[in-house]
């Protein structure tokens, strides 16, 4: 009976890792979609149109409002997660090769690793340290490629956007989810508070909005509900019911597909030892799914949680305190 117990946990697990690796790789398609279907030179814009249209429309499904201290936190997560991460997102896009700026990514693991030490009071684990410091390589190996384009700006954009991003997740697996609200109107409110903080920064900064084709509609449209509502839905689900160290290396599957649709839609070229970092970044996600050698887990003053739990963590204090 617990074995069969154990395979069937095993087997939950194991979907919900797949289905949350999904969003990474919708995420992946970003790039392309900004360099050739938007306008250029408006990133704030786009993360705004981005962000704000499918907050209303998550919020609006969802039924429910922040309460008490999930007014800031959620003003908080959304800068982090939506507001900072966005524009830096797109930034990046338009500044680097798909490949390139997608790879920049890879970094979050690591930083994950790291914040969550004094946030969540897990152990620091060698084995989950050694293969974040293997995506680093991963990213100099295709960013340093001969082929590459170095921009600061956009290097700088796509290191900034990794780290916003891996706080904001760290902060959101320690505060959990308030009792009986969706992950739908979670991620409502998140993405409306990072739309509403980057409309006055994007009026100020970019001026008037840039002309809409049908083309450029179109990917404004997938970048809003597959790249925004559905993906955020999808990951910050995830977030909730699998430990974060697994969570956190899926992320790599965004600039694997970055540089893969690159490669095949937008004739870019990757050099052996690109091939190679994409490689070492797949192996970072593959180990990131199995437990540490025991040897490995003895870095830190906490006990992390097992690998494998799928309960989802509630809001430490009740909904409106």
């Amino acid at each position: 009976m617990n074995q069969m117990t154990s395979t069937s946990r095993r087997g939950r697990i194991a979907a919900l890792t797949l289905l949350t690796a999904l969003a990474p790789l919708v995420w992946g398609t970003t790039y392309a979609v900004t360099s050739e279907m938007l306008p250029a030179g408006h990133p704030l814009f786009a993360g705004t149109l981005r962000a704000l249209p499918a907050g209303l429309v998550a919020v609006a499904i969802g039924t429910a409002l922040p309460r008490g201290a999930w007014w800031w936190r959620s003003a908080t997560l959304g800068i982090l997660n939506i507001g900072l991460f966005f524009p830096m997102l797109f930034v990046a896009a338009e500044r680097l090769p798909g490949g390139v700026a997608g790879t920049l990514g890879a970094i979050s693991p690591l930083i994950v690793a790291v914040v969550g030490v004094p946030l969540l009071g897990e152990r620091m684990s060698a084995w989950r340290i050694g293969w974040g410091i293997a995506g680093v390589v991963g990213v100099g190996l295709v960013v340093l490629g001969p082929t590459a384009r170095l921009d600061f700006v956009g290097i700088a954009a796509g290191l900034t956007g990794a780290s916003s991003m891996a706080i904001g997740v760290t902060l959101m697996k320690r505060w959990g989810r308030p009792q009986g609200v969706s992950s739908v109107s979670l991620v409502g409110w998140q993405l409306t508070a990072g739309g509403l903080f980057l409309v006055p920064v994007t009026l100020i900064v970019e001026g008037a909005p840039p002309a809409i084709d049908g083309r450029a509609a179109i990917g404004y449209g997938w970048l809003g509900l597959a790249g925004g509502l559905v993906a955020y839905i999808i990951f910050f689900s995830g977030v909730a019911k699998l430990p974060l160290a697994s969570v956190a290396p899926l992320s790599l599957l965004s600039p694997m597909t970055a540089a893969t649709v690159g490669v095949v839609v937008l004739g870019e070229s990757l050099s052996t030892p690109q091939i190679a970092g994409l490689a070492i970044a797949l192996a970072s996600v593959l180990a990131g799914q199995v437990p540490p050698p025991a040897r490995s887990r003895s870095i830190g003053t906490a006990t992390a949680p097992p690998l494998g739990s799928i309960s989802p963590q509630p809001c430490p204090t009740p909904l409106g305190r």
